[in-house]
Order: C-alpha cells, then structure tokens, then sequence
C-alpha cells in the first residue's frame, strides 16, 4: 500500500529509510531470527510484513553497498493461528503457527505449517482432524499460559509420537514482565530436559540475553528467536500515525450534537476526524482523545464511531481545517490503518 500522496483517512506514514535500518540492524544482531507478522501485522498489516519478509535476500560482502548490514536469510516466519495463514504469500517463508488450535478451526491440509502444542488435548485435536503436520512443542513459562510442565513433558511427547506428529522444535514464552536476566533463566531451566540436538525458540529477550541462552546449551543445540514489538517497533521515531480532517463546523454552547445527542461545552468548532472504532481507534485509558493538533489534546464529543471521530475545539484553540492532519496517540497493535505511506 505505499504511495505518495496524504489524505486517505488513517495513514501510518513510515520514514522508509530509518525504518528499514533499524529491521536491518535487528536482523543483524539476532542470527535465526523468526519474524512475527501476526494479528494486524503490528499496524502495517500482516500480509504486507509478510511480504516484505518473503523479499528478504541474504547481502555477501561483495554486493553490500557502503553502510549496509550484511542480513542472512529467513526460512520462517510466526504468525498468530491458523486462520492467519490465508494472509501469507504462498512461496514465502515457512510459517510457525504460535497459538494451539482446535479441530473445529482446522482446515483439511495447513500446507507447509509448522503448528504448536502445549498439552495432550492439543495433539488429540491435531488427530480428530486427521492432520499429521510437523508441531512445536510449548514448555511452560512463568507466564503460566500454553505449555507442558516438566513433569508432563515424557507424556506429551510420547502422544506426539503416537499421533504421528514430527517434533519441529520446542518454545518458551516467557512473560513481559521481569528483566532479561530473568528470561533467561527461565529458558535455561529448560535445557536439560531437552533432546541434545534440540531447536529451541526464545521470545522477549534482548540481543545480550539471546547470546546468554545461547552460551548456556549445549553445542548442538540449535536456536531460533522470534521477533515481533521489537524489529517493527523498536524505532518508533520513523512510524507516525495520522488521520484526516474531513470536515469543521461552527458549534454554539448547549447545542446538542452527535449521536447521543450531547450538549456542545462552549462555543467552537466541531472537528470531524477520519479515525474511528473500524480503525481500531477508540479513547484512551481515563477516557482521553487520542487526536492531538499543533500540540494540543483534541476533546472528544462522545466515544468514536466507526469511522468518523467529532472532536471539539474551543474557540479560543488552534483549530485544524477541512484536509489538515491530525495526529493520532493510539497502539499500532490495536489500529487497522486505510494506508502505509513511506516516504
């Protein structure tokens, strides 16, 4: 969806240069990156990560240009579930499914898929749908969500092997919460229940606490790490969002306006706002505006809707015009943008 023109409703415009400099360094600094593109592609849209990934090439030092990052090649990627995988470029990376599935959400093949596994249940629900794809299997974190304990370990193992599943690998998930160290603890706890020649995938580390776990395990052991808030996110200097003003009207105050028919606080401008609940876009925590213009905190009328947020200046405010931006304050994982514009 890149393009060079403003002005189509909600628009994540990407400093391209920046941007990419950044997902190339973090390439650079994590070897067997596993890129996540999963939910709404953290506000750029899941098929556009993936294929962006899909397009990914390794640089030898003869083709690197001056200050650029030599990158290796991804083999795979990790998207949510399996619904997701509709989204991907057929002759892309091989993708990882994160999140267990039920039989009633299989479809009759998952192509190349790689599905996860965190209990007996899940392989019987693998088997009731007559699928034998290749699984990860979920080791407990403190998160405390998917993953077998250690002492269910054998037998989830044994019932993989019994359904005809092959071991693709093993994940650990460990929570937002806690430091690094922390982290790699909890992966390291892990190490001596694993076969020697185990791929093991980490999540939430940083690029010192990957090269920790790293040095933990055993030489044959082989390591993956999956990337999402941090390669999308890390710079977010070079992501800003926008919406669009479509339309600004005089207001009298007690005049009754909006859906719920709310009193207008004082005389000003009603400022309609191309961002709403399809987007995503919804008020902030307290019940806060997420729309700023030239540095000010836009007051919302009532709860966005849909499409449109109307939005109140005072009189006395700067107040933007019909074909103006505004900016919007809202969590890229959670927005559904109309438009990436890179420039």
């Amino acid at each position: 969806m890149p393009g060079s023109v403003r002005g189509v409703a909600l628009t994540l415009t990407v400093d391209r240069a920046r941007w990419r400099e950044h997902v190339a360094a973090t390439r650079a600094a994590f070897p067997g990156l596993v890129p996540v593109v999963k939910g709404n592609g953290y506000g750029f849209g899941l098929t556009y990560l993936a294929e962006l990934v899909s397009s990914w090439e390794p640089v030898t030092a003869g083709e690197r240009a001056e200050g650029e990052l030599a990158l290796g090649t991804v083999h795979e990627l990790a998207v949510g579930t399996v619904h997701e995988l509709a989204g991907l470029p057929a002759d892309g990376p091989r993708p990882l499914v994160l999140t267990p599935a039920l039989a009633r959400e299989l479809p009759i093949g998952v192509g190349p898929a790689v599905l996860t596994v965190g209990s007996e249940r899940h392989v019987g629900e693998l088997a009731s749908a007559g699928l034998h794809p290749p699984v990860i299997v979920k080791l407990a974190s403190p998160m405390r969500r998917y993953g077998v304990a250690p002492d269910d370990l054998p037998g989830l193992l044994a019932a993989v092997d019994r359904a005809g599943l092959p071991v693709h690998g093993f994940a650990v998930h460990p929570p937002l919460a806690g430091s690094s160290d922390d982290h790699v603890e909890a992966i390291r706890r892990w190490l001596p229940a694993l076969p020697a020649d185990a791929l093991v995938y980490a999540s939430h580390l940083d690029a010192a606490g990957y090269a920790a776990v790293r040095a933990a395990g055993d030489d044959d052991v082989r390591w993956r790490i999956r990337l999402g808030t941090a390669l999308w996110h890390g710079d977010k200097s070079s992501l800003h969002l926008t919406a669009d003003v479509l339309d600004v009207r005089p207001v009298r105050g007690g005049d009754r306006v909006g859906y719920r028919a709310v009193a207008a606080p004082a005389d000003g401008s009603l400022v309609m706002v191309t961002a709403g609940t399809a987007h995503g876009v919804h008020p902030l925590a307290g019940g806060q505006s997420p729309f700023h213009f030239a540095r000010e905190r836009l007051r919302l009328v009532e709860p966005s809707h849909m499409h449109t947020s109307m939005c109140f200046v005072a009189a006395d405010s700067p107040c933007p015009e019909v074909g103006d931006v505004v900016d919007v304050q809202h969590p890229l994982t959670q927005t559904l943008v109309d438009r990436i514009l890179e420039i």
